[in-house]
């Protein structure tokens, strides 16, 4: 089994929501960015909820689009051993330092959790005191098919709130 490490995080002192996922996938590894399988629904995803055609953009962009909506990016887990890309063969896994990255982003007001590994490995490094809005999402991976695209945007739209300035709530 091979041990894989996460990216630095993509974030700034303006990121308002941080998605988290567990820990980049293969095809993401040899490609050096997030999310790069091709059949990962992130970008649309997140598209959707920015009101943005992200998938048709550059990697680079992708990310600019990201940081104008205050949205960051990182994995929960920092390093583990892995065969494959599946959350479930993730083993001896060491966490990322979550707690002090929310504490480190002053205007983070939302956590949202890339599928129940990030959700349960991340949770418990945060704590029960982050003073930001846990939300928990479906996955992105093309591994978890058991829902549509359709039903997986709409669950990701409960981000939107968190994009919005204070001013206009």
């Amino acid at each position: 089994m091979t041990r894989k490490a996460s990216f630095a995080p993509v974030v700034d002192g303006y990121t308002r929501v941080l998605i988290l996922g567990s820990l980049p996938g293969e095809a993401s590894l040899q490609a050096g960015r997030y999310y790069a399988h091709p059949r990962n629904r992130l970008w649309h995803l997140v598209g959707a909820v920015v009101g943005e055609d992200l998938p048709e953009l550059s990697y680079d962009e992708r990310l600019a689009v990201l940081r104008r909506h205050g949205i960051g990016l990182w994995d929960v887990v920092k390093s583990g051993q892995r065969t494959g890309s599946l959350d479930s063969a993730l083993r001896d896994v060491e966490g990322n330092a979550l707690a002090d990255l929310v504490d480190a982003l002053p205007a983070l007001r939302a956590i949202g959790f890339n599928g129940a590994t990030a959700m349960r490995i991340g949770s418990r490094l945060i704590g029960p005191d982050a003073g930001v809005a846990l939300v928990p999402l479906p996955s992105s991976s093309p591994a978890h098919a058991a829902m549509s695209l359709a039903e997986k945007t709409s669950a990701w739209l409960a981000l939107r709130p968190y994009l919005r300035r204070a001013s206009l709530q």
